[in-house]
């Protein structure tokens, strides 16, 4: 519950009930409280020049900031915006700092005999760096101020705060961290959004697959853990915990859904008789409700219902396989999005020519940039405007790696295709289908074309040129990793995030070959050709091209997203997934990963969740994210131009080397 670094300029309300210098019981934390994430909270600032402390009424002073720099020190918000950089160093990381700043909110648990019992929690802004001596001394002041039968906690904000805390007695200074206060949330927020639909509650998979084919727009789905082939519908809803760079919530983000989890749903359903009524489903940042309607509500179909989607046509003309370091992302009507995606990284990395600055270069009112921001990120002190691009250029390729590999183009997928009476005829039935909304047979004649596509002998000359490229690593018996690389995904308006095959056990010519003809295959999937259908991509425009790279074992591995998933306008974090081992773990959803976030404007990182694993990662482990973070805000610079604020979805793995690995980098939808 960290209140956001604060900016100026919001009014004060007419009534200010602030009080200075008293004893905060109960009734009168409630006078003052506002609510955030369902926790009544206020905020509190201590004068250590004065001795005193000010108990903020949530109502009038939204920015403690503000609140000193006019009532304490007799500002103008003018002169404050001037400057506000400097006076949020003066109060957030001066180390001998005046002001102490922070936000106490109310919660409750349960003591040793199971009553419920209510404590205190203080904590500051995530970028604060309190050392360990303030941090005790923030803390006594306001338990010496509030009501003494309440215990107080302390919440760390970042990870310099928790190592600092480390060396200070839990006796003299009780602490809760942030996974361990939050981490048992019933109810959170994964992707905003507003939908009415009819509530279809599952408890299994199998249940979810039997009523699928009945499922349409107007459902909102419910079930533990959504599988990653779900179709699309008006909304999801979790009633287990998952985490927001789930594959399912990729898709709500582009698809534009709700998505929360809510663990309580089934006290829910059965206390409001939520299974099959129509329902006014809300997701906002701290509140997510389920509201239920007495009626049919007469829905029209929604724009996405309607949405066509238009795809760059295909070059299908021979090219040839070639090594990912020679592609751009103009290649991507060759080789596909992924493919080019990763070449341009290549190109980024190898020529340090591109500006991936730009994201700090936007206004962000009352400043007029955050290029100071990076530069003391860089260890810069007034650098010209060369001299930063040219160290985030540095700094990026001293950070990561792109993936060395080959790409197949979609030339030799088309040769492969026509070389086949068999797979023709399949072809044209599918389009026929399709054509005639024969959707009762889709489903069908998509399975007996993936069968064909799996089991029809591959030309020599295609089978040759796929071989010849990799002649050292089949030799070797070296292990692969085939991936997907089609045009129709990671498009505006279209996710097609755990659509498509890939397959990472791959070792010899015979098992590259299937390997390839898997990932062909995918492409008519019962669920790609129904999903593309939606949105008018025509089968005959939708290819797919081929990423083959050396299989490269990882000590660690995720997803990060250059955005914070559940707080769209928050412009200074981004969200880091990881587990032990190979992405693949949390991509697929096989573990619960540890989560993080990372502040790339003034620095310093945060623990959201532990997941599946016991303890969190190392400081030193967690220093190296804080710099892979930092690259992938400099690299959506690059890749999200000239709309520089549009997040990236960034696979990596952390090799047992201890080098970075970008594995896949691609637009992430809000």
């Amino acid at each position: 519950m960290s209140p956001a670094l604060l900016s100026t300029g919001a009014p004060e309300a007419a009534t200010d009930r602030t009080v200075v210098g008293e004893h905060l019981s109960l009734p009168l934390f409630h006078t003052l409280s506002g609510v955030l994430a369902g926790h009544p909270y206020v905020k509190v600032v201590v004068d250590r020049a004065e001795g005193d402390w000010h108990v903020l009424d949530a109502a009038a002073h939204p920015f403690h900031v503000n609140y000193i720099a006019t009532r304490v020190l007799g500002m103008e918000l003018a002169e404050l915006d001037a400057g506000l950089d400097a006076f949020n160093a003066s109060v957030y990381a001066d180390p001998d700092r005046r002001f102490l700043l922070g936000v106490l909110s109310l919660h409750s648990g349960e003591d040793a005999d199971g009553r419920e019992r209510p404590f205190l929690v203080l904590e500051t802004t995530e970028a604060d760096t309190m050392h360990g001596a303030l941090l005790e001394f923030f803390h006594g002041f306001v338990r010496d101020r509030v009501d003494a039968r309440l215990p107080l906690l302390l919440k760390p904000a970042n990870h310099v705060q928790e190592e600092e805390l480390a060396a200070v007695s839990e006796q003299s200074v009780p602490r809760v961290l942030g996974h361990e206060l939050f981490g048992t949330r019933t109810r959170t927020a994964l992707n905003t959004g507003e939908a009415v639909g009819r509530l279809r509650r599952y408890a299994t998979v199998e249940e979810y697959e039997a009523a699928a084919g009945g499922l349409g727009w107007s459902d909102i789905v419910a079930m533990p853990c959504l599988p990653d082939d779900v179709q699309r519908v008006a909304g999801f809803v979790n009633t287990a915990p998952i985490t927001p760079l789930s594959h399912t919530n990729v898709l709500a983000s582009g698809w534009g859904i709700p998505n929360a989890i809510v663990q309580d749903l089934d006290q829910l359903a059965e206390r409001h008789g939520l299974d099959g009524a129509w329902v006014r489903y809300r997701v906002r940042e701290d509140d997510i409700t389920l509201e239920r309607l007495d009626e049919d509500p007469g829905l029209r179909a929604p724009a996405w219902h309607q949405q066509r989607i238009r795809l760059e046509p295909p070059l299908l003309e021979d090219a040839p396989v070639l090594s990912l370091h020679r592609l751009r992302t103009a290649d991507r009507d060759r080789y596909g999005t992924k493919a080019a995606n990763l070449g341009e990284l290549h190109h980024v990395l190898d020529s340090r020519t591109a500006d991936l600055t730009a994201f700090y270069g936007r206004p962000r009112p009352p400043r007029e940039n955050l290029r100071p921001h990076l530069a003391a990120r860089l260890g810069l002190a007034t650098p010209s405007a060369a001299e930063l691009r040219a160290a985030a250029s540095s700094f990026v390729a001293g950070t990561v790696e792109a993936p060395e590999g080959v790409a197949l183009p979609f030339s030799l997928q088309h040769r492969f295709l026509t070389s086949s009476p068999a797979l023709q005829q399949g072809i044209g039935k599918l389009k026929m289908a399709l054509e005639l909304d024969a959707l009762d047979v889709l489903d069908a004649l998509c399975l007996q074309l993936q069968h064909l596509i799996r089991h029809a002998p591959m030309p020599d000359s295609v089978a040759g040129e796929i071989t010849r490229a990799l002649p050292d690593q089949l030799a070797a018996g070296e292990r692969l990793v085939v991936r997907s690389s089609s045009n129709a995904e990671d498009l505006p308006g279209f996710s097609a995030a755990g659509v498509y095959d890939s397959v990472t056990t791959v070792r010899g010519t015979d098992e590259l070959l299937d390997a390839v003809r898997q990932v062909w295959a995918s492409l008519v999937s019962p669920r790609s050709v129904r999903l593309r259908h939606q949105v008018g991509i025509s089968l005959d425009d939708t290819y797919m091209g081929v990423i083959v790279q050396e299989y490269v074992p990882a000590a660690l591995g995720g997803v990060l997203v250059t955005c914070n998933p559940t707080r769209r306008e928050d412009f200074r974090n981004v969200y880091l997934n990881c587990s032990p081992g190979s992405p693949e773990q949390v991509v697929e959803g096989t573990v619960l990963p540890q989560q993080y976030l990372y502040n790339t404007v003034e620095g310093g990182g945060r623990t959201v969740a532990l997941g599946s694993w016991p303890e969190g990662l190392s400081a030193g482990t967690r220093a190296q994210l804080a710099d892979l973070s930092l690259t992938g805000r400099l690299l959506q610079s690059h890749f999200g131009a000239p709309e520089v604020d549009a997040p990236l979805d960034i696979e990596w793995l952390l090799t047992d080397q201890g080098d970075f690995r970008l594995v896949q980098i691609r637009p992430y939808a809000l």
